[in-house]
C-alpha cells in the first residue's frame, strides 16, 4: 500500500479553506496543516515538507504566486494554485512561480485528485530531471579537472596522454584516492612523477 500523500492547504476564504480540507481528507489525503496566510504557508511547508502544496493566488502576508516562487526555489513539494482568475496572465504567473497545475474556483471534485496527481508527477520528473543534470556536471566537473591535471603531466613532464592517465590512476588506486583529488593535487603541485 502506497503512503498517504500529505498536503498544505493554503486558501484566505475560511469557508473554502473547511471545503477544501474536508474534500481531500474524503479523498484519501491527510491535510498536515492549513491558514490563510501565504506567508504562514511557506513556513508551515517547511515545517510539514508535505507532498504537495494547494495555494490559493490572492492571501493576505504573501501572495500565492510568492510562496509558490519560495517553495519551488527551495524545491520542497509541488505546488496547485488555486484561483477564481482564469485570465491567461494570471494562468501563465502562476507557471512562471513555478505551479505544476492550476485550479479555477469553483473548481469540482473531480478536477481536484488529477491535479494533484499530475503536481506530484511532474515534480518527480523535475527532480529526476535535476538528480540527471548534476550528475552529468559532476562527470563534466571532473573530466575538465582530469584533462588538466593530464595536460600538465604531458606539458612539464613529457608524458603521453596514456601514460598521464594511469599515473593518476594508479595515485588514486594506492592511496584508496578519487581520481579527482589526485588530479586537483597533481594541479596544485603537490604530486608529481618525481615524488
Amino acid at each position: 500500500m502506497s503512503a498517504v500523500i500529505r498536503i498544505v492547504v493554503a486558501e484566505d476564504e475560511a469557508i473554502i479553506r473547511l471545503d477544501l480540507v474536508e474534500t481531500l481528507t474524503e479523498e484519501g489525503y491527510e491535510v498536515v496543516a492549513d491558514t490563510g496566510r501565504g506567508d504562514t504557508a511557506v513556513e508551515l511547508v517547511r515545517t510539514h515538507q508535505p507532498d504537495v502544496a494547494i495555494f490559493d493566488i490572492k492571501m493576505p502576508g504573501m501572495d500565492g504566486l510568492e510562496a509558490a516562487r519560495v517553495v519551488t526555489d527551495e524545491k520542497i513539494c509541488p505546488v496547485v494554485m488555486l484561483t477564481a482568475f482564469s485570465q491567461r496572465e494570471i494562468i501563465e504567473q502562476a507557471r512562471d512561480a513555478g505551479a505544476l497545475a492550476y485550479l479555477v474556483k469553483p473548481f469540482q471534485k473531480t478536477d481536484l485528485v488529477p491535479a494533484i496527481e499530475l503536481a506530484i508527477g511532474r515534480f518527480a520528473e523535475m527532480k529526476l530531471l535535476t538528480g540527471e543534470r548534476d550528475a552529468l556536471d559532476e562527470q563534466l566537473k571532473l573530466r575538465k579537472t582530469l584533462d588538466r591535471a593530464k595536460g600538465i603531466l604531458i606539458d612539464q613532464y613529457a608524458m603521453s596522454e596514456q601514460a598521464a592517465f594511469d599515473f593518476i590512476q594508479k595515485h588514486a588506486m594506492s592511496s584508496r584516492s578519487k581520481m579527482k583529488d589526485i588530479a586537483d593535487r597533481v594541479i596544485a603541485g603537490e604530486i608529481t612523477p618525481d615524488s
